[in-house]
This record gives C-alpha cells, structure tokens and sequence, in this order.
C-alpha cells in the first residue's frame, strides 16, 4: 500500500499495446511516443507477466499528488514512411495503450447505443466512418481518484505490487496521506502549431485544452507530420478506500446467467445419480442378492445362465490396449486436475488477486511442477495394478513426466515461431525457454520419479476375480460403441459451457476473470457428473458383454474436451468476428486444443478412476470359480 503527501511526484508505466482483432501484443516505444528523460527502464515482471506477453516499461508522464496541472511533454521529429504505416496499422486494428498508474490500470468510459460503457487503456488513433485519414490521440486527460487516509484505527489490508499488504500499528503514523484509489482517462486528438510547441520543455506548463469535436482540428496521421503530446490531469478526492478501488475493475455482470448455469448442471447431475441409484439399488444389488441366497449347486448352474455383465466376470479386468499409454494419461490427469482445482480455491480465496500481475499463470506452473510427485505415483500404482509387477516403473515415470509437457511444449514452440516473425512481445524469450526447461528438467521430472518410487513402494490394487486364458468374443452391435462415448460428453459440456464463455471473453477480450467462486462450484459440478456419466456408461458396456471398458471409461467423460474445442471454434466465428488475420485465427486455435487437451486428460481422469473403483466393487461382490 502506498502513501504520498502533496505534491509527491509519481510516475505512471506503460505496458504492451494490445488489440482485441490480432492478440499480438507490441511494445509501447514501437510506435513514435514521448519517452522518459532518464532512458527506458522496463519493469521486473514475475514468469506469468512473461508468458502472458506483459512488457511493462517506465514513461514520461509524471503526476504531483493534489496537482491539477496540463503540461506539455515532447514534439516527434517529421514522421517518416515506416512510422505513418505503423500508426495508421495500429489504429487500424484498434490497439490500445495500456498505462498503469500505482499498479491500477487505466480506466475509460465510453457510450454505446445509450449504454456507459467501462473499458482498460485507450486507442492509439481514431478512424472516422467512411474515412482513408486516421488521427492519432495525443492529448489524455487524466482524473485521479484519491483517498485521504489518517492512519489510524483498524488495520487495513490492501492489494499492491506486493500482493497482500498489512498497515501494523508502527507504521500507521508514517502512513497518513493520499492514496490513489482510482485512475480514469478521456483521450482526445488536437492538432498543435508545431512552431509553437517546439519552443517548449518537457513538463512545461501549457493552457487547458478543450477536447475539439470538428475533424479539421484534429492531429492527422500522415508523412513529414509533427505530432505534439500533452496531457492534463485533476485530483478528485473521493470515499473510495483502498481495498475496495479493484471493485470497478471487477463489477461481476451477468450473475443470473452463472446461477442459471449452476442450476442447469444440478438439473443434469440429479438425473445422471437418479440413473446410478437405479443402477445399484435395483439391478445390482438385485442380481447379488438373488445369486447369494442360491446354493452351490445352484450356483453353479445358474452360471452356465449368466447374462449381460455377469458373463464378462473372466474378462473384465483383462489389460487393456496401449496400456501404458493409459497409465501416463491418467497420472498426467491428476496433475492438471490437481493444479485446476487448488488454483481455483486460492483464488476463490482472494490470494491470487488480478493487482498481482501474473501471479494466477505463475501459481499454476508451480503447482503443476510440484504435482509431478502425484503425477508419478498414480502413473506406476496403476501400471503395476494392470502388470502384477512394477517392472518398467522407471519408463512411466520419465513418460508421466513428459507426456503434457512436451504437447504444451511443441505447442508453444510453434506459436512462439509465429510471434516472434510478427516482432510481438508475445513472443517467449530465448532466456525464458531454458528457465522453461531448467523447471520441467530440474524440478518436475525428479519429483515425477520420486512419486514413482513411492508407487512402487504401495500395495498393489488387487483383482477380485481371475483373469481367463483366452479372451471371451464380443457380441457384435448395431452400432459401434464409441458413438455413445462420444455422446457422452454432451453432459459434462452442459454443465461448462456457460462459464466458459466469460473464460474465453476475459482471455481474448481483455475482460478481467474474477468470479472464481462461480467456477469453484462449476469444476465441483463437473467431476461429479464426469464421475456419473463414466459409470452409467461402464455399466452399459457391460451388460451387452463388452468387457474393453478401460478407454471407453476414460473418453466418455474425457470427449467432452472436443466440444470445448468446437465451441472455442464457434466463438471464434461467431463472437471473435473482429479477430483478423490467419496470424491471430492461428493463435487462437493453438491455445484452444492446448486447453482441449488439458481438459481432456483431466475429465478423462475422473471418469476412469470412479468406473475403475466402480468395477472393482461389482466384481468384488461377485462369487465365481
């Protein structure tokens, strides 16, 4: 938490221009801005401002607390041919500036069809319907919202660079003063006599200037051009404290379509367990029942009339194709679902605040880094369940250890190749690869051999029946079985698609995401029906006599990922229409089937596990020589 007294100076940063119709982001000083007197100085951004493509740098413009002042701060030199087609292209995709001020982005209003409208940054230029010309925005005028704080009573605890802050008695005293609780912008275009403005210093004072509403006096882009900047800016003391200034940032819109969204999936999940509850109580526990109270001999007749999943007794716990395969899917599943799942909960907490730039992505690879030790053990505990022995743990390990990483990893690589031909600062550095590597390496594949290890020290899942010689022929259907695995995924998509719409939009909208209580109560929602539909649909395999359930378990509920991923390209159509370019369409796409795949080695996850538990207490109730 921050304090000045009057007239402190403070200095507001800049971060990468971005556009909501290219999502490539740009450096501030690649177009031909007024730059600081001491020299660009760029920021110290943690792994996840690096990732996200944040290049946050220092600027000229400079603010006196309770200092209502304009200033004048710096004239180009003639614009050449490159820069003119710089700006004119940026405007064009309708870039922004966004400025950061006491670590609180800037914040602008504008009205739409009679609607007030809140947006983060301001444009770099303005195109008039129906015109060739384009006009650059060189005058802000800035309002700072500011609280007067005594530094007395209660601690507070706000969110800085720092994160979490606490005010303690001590430092009360040496705390009274202003804090900035708000900053706004209304940027205007004005064409200046360069002449005059060349006779200027920067920060000199220059009269108020009225925003002009006729296009002549507006500042035209074109060659040999001088454009001058200059801003303003008012103090406005407000009742704003300082926990609260985020609250405008975060104003949660549509919270009736999260409740309905919540309701909907209950609807789904009461009628998947309706179907479970009838699945255990009437025909298995009927089927047991009988079967327990016959004799042996009758028992043994009776075997010779087994029907539906009965008849598979010999057969269903046979290993199944590419088991390893499965084994590593599953042990990556429970790392990412791991990750999600405490990266929600400390966010629904409040310990991942948007003030604390980076820190969700940062959180997530950490998390994901350490999970490798659950990654590892689930991996071997279930390879050696499938083997009877924990011969080629090692082989698991190493491929639990690789298998998702190296999917992001080819995945980025190819987008990174992309960015970096675009000279966006998207782009990954060279730098942050082999600390990529040095983490993935160093620290993830290690604790993915621990958790190995520790499989190979816990006891194996036993059978409970024998597995026969020769394996029993599946009866053939109708229609192939993977049409309903397919199918499947349907549910556990009704019960995402609504918050996944806000997730797309605060990613490629530049919305802020804040809502995590909502989601928290989604990801909860969308095990539980995973878990549902995996079992009703392991069931059904089986009373039709088809014993090959293991990946049908695990893609009944992992199939909802390729809906995610065909809505991520219904959104792209439909609701990314300004998104231009075969550049950006391809970015979009790369993120989409990396967050498909993800999805899928979760979901999947789930469903395997609970119809592996499933199977195993439906055979084990079962008494067959």
């Amino acid at each position: 938490m921050h304090t000045y007294v009057n007239g402190d100076n403070i200095y507001a940063k800049v971060n990468s221009l971005t556009s909501i119709e290219t999502e490539l982001p740009f450096s501030y000083y690649s177009l031909p801005y007024c730059k600081p007197l001491g020299g660009i100085k760029k920021s110290a951004e943690n792994l996840g401002e690096l990732l996200m493509g944040d290049q946050i740098d220092n600027s000229p413009y400079r603010f006196q607390m309770n200092v209502n002042e304009s200033i004048y701060l710096c004239t180009t030199t003639p614009l050449n041919e490159h820069e003119v087609k710089l700006l004119k292209q940026r405007t064009r995709d309708l870039y922004q500036v966004n400025m950061i001020l006491d670590n609180l982005p800037v914040m602008r209003f504008a009205v739409q069809n009679g609607v007030k409208i809140q947006w983060t940054g301001f444009p770099v230029g303005y195109t008039p319907p129906g015109s060739n010309d384009d006009y650059i925005i060189n005058h802000l005028k800035f309002t700072i919202l500011v609280h007067e704080y005594e530094g007395s009573n209660a601690e507070i605890i706000g969110t800085g660079e720092e994160g979490l802050g606490v005010i303690s008695e001590s430092d009360k005293s040496k705390a009274s003063g202003y804090q900035i609780v708000g900053f706004q912008v209304s940027p205007c275009s004005v064409k200046y006599d360069p002449e005059v403005m060349t006779s200027l210093h920067m920060y000199d004072n220059i009269t108020s200037i009225s925003c002009p509403s006729e296009l002549d006096k507006y500042q035209v882009i074109k060659e040999q051009e001088r454009i001058s900047f200059t801003y303003e800016v008012e103090f406005v003391k407000s009742d704003i404290k300082w926990p609260s200034r985020w609250d405008a940032y975060l104003k949660m819109e549509g919270s009736k379509v999260h409740w309905f969204s919540i309701m909907n999936s209950l609807m789904v999940i009461f009628f998947l367990a309706g179907i479970v509850f009838v699945i255990f109580l009437r025909t298995v526990r009927r089927d047991l029942t009988r079967y327990e109270e016959l004799d042996k001999e009758a028992q043994a007749q009776m075997n010779e009339e087994l029907s539906g999943w009965k008849l598979v007794v010999g057969d269903v716990f046979r290993e199944p194709n590419c088991s390893k395969l499965l084994c590593v899917m599953v042990g990556d599943g429970v790392q990412i679902l791991g990750m999600g799942g405490v990266t929600i909960v400390f966010a629904a907490l409040g310990f991942m605040s948007p003030a604390s730039r980076g820190m969700l992505l940062t959180g997530m690879i950490l998390l994901f880094l350490i999970l490798g030790i659950a990654a590892g053990y689930v991996s071997v505990r279930l390879w050696s369940t499938i083997k009877g022995t924990t011969e080629g743990w090692r082989s698991i390990s190493w491929s639990a250890a690789c298998f998702f990483p190296g999917i992001a990893f080819i995945i980025l690589t190819v987008l990174n190749f992309i960015l970096w031909g675009s000279s966006s600062t998207g782009a990954i550095p060279i730098s942050l690869y082999f600390e990529l590597f040095f983490l993935w390496f160093c620290i993830s594949v290690p604790l993915t051999m621990i958790g190995g290890f520790m499989g190979t020290r816990a006891e194996a899942i036993e059978y409970p029946v024998r597995t026969n010689q020769i394996p029993r022929e599946i009866p053939a259907r109708k229609y192939p079985s993977w049409l309903l695995v397919l199918g499947a995924g349907t549910l556990p998509f009704g019960t995402l698609f609504i918050e996944l719409f806000f997730i797309l939009s605060s990613i490629w909208l530049g919305r802020f995401y804040y809502v995590f209580g909502f989601l928290l109560v989604v990801l909860l929602l969308l095990i539980i029906v995973c878990a549902e539909v995996s079992v009703v649909l392991t069931y059904m395999h089986l009373c039709v006599e088809d014993w090959q359930w293991w990946w049908k378990a695990f893609f009944a509920s992992g199939s909802v990922s390729l809906y995610v991923f065909l809505y991520s390209i219904n959104y792209l159509v439909f609701d990314l229409q300004s998104l231009s370019g075969p550049v950006s369409a391809t970015l979009y796409l790369g993120y989409s089937l990396l967050m498909a795949v993800a999805i899928m080695l979760a979901t999947g996850t789930v469903g395997f596990l609970t119809s592996f538990y499933f199977v195993h207490y439906l055979f084990s109730s079962v008494k067959i020589d």
